[in-house]
């Protein structure tokens, strides 16, 4: 499998705890899924499952968690690369007992074209990615056309993606990216209550951050 050049992401604080290293070894096997050069067969895999939902940059799971325990009848496919983050919402998997999250531990520019069907995704969630505020890593933002090609194309006809940003410069780029966009619709919402509060959002509420809610369709 071909990987990114350029990564959207960067590993920070990758220390991770003997219970999360615990987590993901016990845990993983059950919960995860591992990465193949092999499409999944969502309808398996979420066998019950109204809609399924990818959950890209998932952080430490806690609206992941929320969200699935909030909407039962969705699947969701939670994609992230941070050892300590896998390691706690597994433990939020196995100690909850929510049955409708599966987690895959890599690049999502590696997952969606190696592993998801083209039009097999209800929806996708990008909340709060990295808006790589300096000039010089601007090229490392996830928001590209590009890369909206690609969602687009996992996307079923009038599925959505939804992004949140607390930084403002960030949220007017992705308005803009998504302007060169013919495949989506849409543009800024109020926060919709099916997005949880995470600590680290409040965090940034308190220091007077500005959240804004993006919410496009694919047209079909």
């Amino acid at each position: 499998m071909e990987r990114p050049s350029i990564r959207s992401y960067s590993i920070r604080g990758t220390r991770i705890t003997e219970a999360q290293r615990a987590a993901k070894s016990l845990l993983q096997e059950i919960h995860g899924i591992p990465v193949e050069n092999k499409k999944l067969d969502l309808g398996v895999i979420f066998p019950a499952s109204q809609k399924i939902i990818m959950e890209i940059g998932f952080g430490m799971g806690e609206a992941t968690a929320i969200m699935a325990m909030q909407s039962p009848q969705n699947g969701y496919l939670a994609v992230d690369l941070h050892p300590p983050g896998i390691g706690k919402l597994l433990s939020r998997i196995q100690e909850l007992g929510i049955t409708n999250i599966k987690v895959i531990e890599d690049d999502v520019h590696v997952v969606l074209p190696y592993m998801i069907h083209d039009q097999s995704l209800d929806g996708v969630h990008l909340y709060f990615p990295d808006p790589w505020p300096k000039a010089k890593h601007h090229k490392r933002r996830i928001v590209t056309p590009a890369f909206l090609e690609l969602i687009a194309s996992k996307l079923k006809p009038d599925g959505y993606f939804h992004l949140a940003t607390d930084w403002v410069p960030y949220a007017e780029v992705m308005k803009a990216v998504f302007a060169t966009s013919h495949q989506f619709s849409g543009g800024e919402i109020d926060k919709p209550d099916s997005r949880p509060v995470t600590r680290f959002e409040g965090q940034g509420i308190d220091k007077d951050h500005r959240v804004t809610d993006l919410l496009y369709f694919r047209k079909p």
